[in-house]
């Protein structure tokens, strides 16, 4: 492929076949959240190849200790905030807790609404054969689905502990029973979250689907990461998987404290900064 080719190819909007095509060729993908058009024009303008608006924004958007207190209007805001940004990467949305649990036809209908309201690209699921139902309508319903498997933060109150999931013969067996079930019911992707790397990279070699990890090691197919994680925006929270590729933290806090010491001492602002 020419270097004129291959640039206009980077340039293509990223769809989930394409992150097919990605699986196929070897190619590793990557993927943050995002939750506002700000960030989401930045993420997208550095080539990002996935924009996950996570419900995790429950945590650092909302200062909420988990995931479940987010609400489907709150992730519809998210999403469309994040469209309105993006021209190349696939975004995800993620369904929130209550909208789609045991109840199929409450959940095709969530569904429907975040597709129409946000104009995003596909949803994110938490669950295996449990949420079976609810997948099916939502993908007859022509709605793409990207599952999510391992550590489930929509299940911390069954879990009680935010430890690394299926380390026992059985709850391994259990998550590879449910990735295939993912698959075959016609998801296209599925994330799997903090599980053993050995697993991970098992599951990832057995699907034909694109298998991105947090926190499952470097045998599957692409990685994720929550973008205020990852920028050093946050900081008491410190998991093995996170690699911080900044502190912004530090070099927003020393912008303020020299803002704050500007006004008070009357440098700012100054005559050039007058009309």
């Amino acid at each position: 492929m020419s270097t004129y080719a291959q640039q206009k190819d980077e340039d293509r909007k990223v769809t989930t076949h394409r992150l097919l095509e990605m699986k196929q060729r070897g190619e590793k993908i990557s993927m943050l959240t995002a939750y506002d058009y700000t960030s989401a024009t930045i993420l997208d303008g550095a080539g990002i190849d996935v924009l996950l608006v996570g419900d995790s924004a429950s945590n650092v958007m909302a200062g909420n200790i988990t995931t479940l207190p987010i609400t489907l209007d709150q992730m519809i805001y998210h999403g469309k905030s994040v469209m309105k940004a993006v021209k190349r990467a696939l975004v995800v949305v993620d369904m929130p807790f209550g909208t789609y649990q045991g109840n199929a036809l409450e959940a095709v209908a969530s569904a429907i609404r975040i597709m129409k309201e946000s104009h995003a690209d596909c949803l994110k699921m938490e669950g295996g054969a449990e949420i079976k139902e609810s997948v099916r309508r939502i993908l007859s319903a022509g709605i793409p689905i990207m599952g999510h498997l391992g550590l489930t933060p929509q299940s911390i109150n069954k879990f009680g502990t935010y430890t690394v999931r299926a380390k026992e013969e059985a709850e391994a067996n259990k998550l590879i029973e449910d990735a295939h079930i993912l698959e075959e019911l016609g998801c296209f992707a599925l994330v799997l979250e903090k599980i053993p790397a050995k697993l991970a990279a098992q599951v990832a070699s057995e699907l034909t689907i694109p298998v991105i990890g947090i926190g499952a090691g470097g045998g599957v197919d692409g990685q994720v990461l929550v973008m205020h994680d990852m920028l050093g925006l946050t900081q008491g929270f410190s998991p093995r998987f996170l690699r911080r590729y900044a502190n912004l933290q530090e070099v927003i806090t020393k912008a303020c404290k020299e803002y704050i010491n500007d006004v008070k001492s009357r440098d700012f602002p100054n005559d050039k900064e007058q009309y």
